[in-house]
């Protein structure tokens, strides 16, 4: 993430869930001015992910590599981990990855509206559902695939009207009645 919050987003996944085939998926977008300045703070609070970060503890179940790194005009840092006991790096960790989760919501959803119409109920659904429960974040960096199926005529009633109120849950306004 650049300090104006615009970032990049890049993972190499299944096209969809019943193929083997991969692709990378690359896509830019930018960072609420709220969140920005969370990942800033908790950055600061991590002493910029200098020092020790992964908690060492082996007896730990494997979650996945996971690597910070910061860089500004004084310091360039990073570290690896497992699993951190700094409360700050737990932060950045669940943050980071409830916007992961979004983003490849849109992934999908690009797929599916391209390739597999009738999927995209589910899925909208299942978006819907995580983002109740706040297991979502920067609703905003997939409203250009959302907009694009509600604007389809050719999709399904509901579905364009569950892309509408997740475009507003994004927008932070409350969904029309």
């Amino acid at each position: 993430m650049q300090s104006d919050g615009r970032a990049r987003y890049e993972c190499v996944a299944k096209i969809s869930d019943d193929s083997d085939e991969r692709e990378t998926y690359q896509t830019e977008f930018g960072f609420s001015d709220a969140t920005r300045a969370q990942i800033f703070e908790l950055a600061a609070q991590s002493h910029y992910f200098s020092g020790k970060v992964d908690s060492g503890r082996r007896n730990l179940a494997f979650t996945g590599n996971k690597k910070l790194t910061y860089k500004d005009g004084q310091r360039e840092t990073a570290a690896a981990y497992n699993f951190s006991s700094l409360p700050a790096v737990q932060q950045l960790t669940t943050l980071f990855q409830s916007v992961s989760a979004t983003l490849e919501f849109g992934r999908r959803l690009a797929y599916y509206h391209r390739y597999q119409k009738l999927a995209l109920d589910d899925e909208l659904k299942h978006m819907e559902d995580e983002a109740k429960r706040g297991d979502l974040l920067e609703l905003q960096a997939v409203r250009p695939v959302l907009q694009e199926i509600h604007d389809d005529s050719t999709v399904l009633n509901v579905v364009r009207a569950r892309a509408q109120r997740l475009i507003e849950k994004g927008n932070g306004a409350a969904p029309a009645r």
